[in-house]
């Protein structure tokens, strides 16, 4: 895979120290902003990647197959569109789109080209989640699914003094559940598939949710998903059933230690340990399937990212919050 990476923030900063190190992976160049392309630039030589532009056009003659999109999401679209368009694969920072219609489309044109089109959501990548699909079978009936992700946001004391960043931006796809929210969703919808119901609780500040609680009814149990931006709470995943219950240590973001716990005393535990390196099980999935062709995978996972955004747009649009790309 050669690759070319839309967007210098957090994540990629987070991430880069990881990608260089995987096999079967070349960073082709980097795209920032014109007001960011000084930090670009610094990036580049620190990470020894040998070309750096502010044009999309110009990154995609540096010998790419493949870009990765980690701008603020209410761009997600346009880019991920234009990079299909030029006949490159894409990955892109969750929430894939702004809504539902977005993604349909996205997910027609890349299924019409051939093309590989992935949502990076690292939930669906660990070990320790695989493990938990595993273990559903053990805990009896489903009664109860938990999962919570609350972090307070450094932007959160900005917005209250009236400083709208993207993250809080109604206009620029923000807000809870399009962020921790996102999480959380995958991690149900992942294990249980579309629920029967779904009603989000939002917590509203400028018209915008800093915070909230989606519920989610199935045919015999109920899933309940809590994230906040606005306060600090648990991180934690479970899963109740009627001979134990399966607890997830960390956000599901992260996943972290899973442990079954059975009612009759039998206990088991598993950490594959990447919690503390979150991107490299993803991508080390992205760079099989580019470098192997394998679309089938993908598209798989395509289905799930686009599960996801219709229950979320539902959501969402139902809990009166609106997007001008609605």
């Amino acid at each position: 895979m050669k690759l070319g990476i839309v967007g210098s923030g957090m994540i990629v900063q987070e991430f880069l120290p990881s990608l260089v190190k995987l096999e079967g992976l070349e960073i082709m160049g980097m795209q920032g902003t014109k007001a960011s392309i000084g930090k670009v630039e610094e990036i580049c030589i620190k990470y020894g990647i040998p070309n750096f532009t502010d044009d999309f056009d110009e990154l995609c003659e540096f010998g790419i197959d493949t870009v990765y999109i980690a701008v603020p999401n209410f761009l997600h679209f346009e880019f991920c569109k234009k990079a299909l368009e030029k006949g490159l694969n894409v990955i892109v920072e969750k929430p894939m789109t702004t809504n539902y219609k977005e993604a349909e489309k996205l997910s027609g044109l890349a299924k019409e080209k051939k093309l590989f089109l992935f949502e990076a959501i690292t939930t669906l990548y660990f070990e320790n989640y695989k493990k938990i699909k595993g273990w559903i079978g053990k805990i009896g009936d489903v009664k109860l699914v938990q999962s919570q992700y609350s972090q307070y946001s450094s932007r959160y004391d900005a917005f209250k003094r009236g400083e709208i960043l993207p993250v809080f931006d109604p206009k620029k796809a923000g807000g809870a559940l399009m962020d921790l929210g996102l999480y959380n969703l995958h991690y149900v919808l992942g294990l249980f598939g579309k629920p029967e119901n779904v009603k989000y609780y939002a917590n509203l500040e400028r018209k915008i949710d800093t915070s909230g609680v989606l519920m989610m009814e199935y045919e015999n149990f109920n899933a309940m998903c809590v994230c906040a931006k606005d306060s600090e709470g648990e991180r934690i995943g479970v899963i109740q059933g009627s001979k134990g219950k399966i607890i997830s240590e960390e956000a599901p973001g992260l996943v972290g230690k899973v442990t079954l716990k059975l009612y009759d005393g039998t206990t088991e535990s598993f950490d594959d340990g990447f919690s503390k390196d979150r991107a490299v099980p993803e991508f080390k999935a992205f760079i099989r399937a580019v470098n192997e062709n394998d679309l089938e995978f993908c598209y798989k996972q395509l289905e799930k990212s686009l599960l996801v955004s219709e229950v979320q747009t539902k959501a969402r649009i139902e809990a009166g919050i609106k997007f001008p790309q609605d």
